[in-house]
């Protein structure tokens, strides 16, 4: 099991019923695929560098959890098939991201 950081920002013209069933969606089907999630955060909205569809900001979701490696390109099909996804971006973190990662965490008090 590999540990994985995913990054994905949604469209902000969602509302938050929209947005919370997106995330959802996403992370059940994550565990569907026998992944363990170890953080989720909601970064909220954030101005974009560039407009991206025409949008210059977008709701910012983090994922953080281990899972197989076979399950990534699944879910990264699932996200270029939700027109609600404007980006997304997943990392494979190694032993230095992951101790980041936890100092990271244990400085914001985000529960893992």
């Amino acid at each position: 099991m590999n540990q994985y950081e995913t990054v994905f920002i949604l469209n902000p013209v969602l509302s938050d019923t929209q947005i919370k069933e997106t995330v959802k969606k996403f992370e059940d089907f994550l565990v569907s695929k026998g992944a363990k999630m170890v953080s989720k955060e909601d970064w909220g909205l954030k101005k974009l560098a560039y407009p991206i569809q025409n949008k210059k900001s977008g709701f910012y979701h983090l994922f953080e959890f281990t899972v197989d490696g076979e399950a990534i390109t699944p879910l990264e099909l699932e996200f270029r098939r939700d027109e609600r996804i404007m980006r997304y971006l997943t990392v494979k973190l190694d032993k230095h991201a992951i101790d980041w990662a936890v100092r990271r965490r244990e400085k914001l008090n985000i529960k893992a």
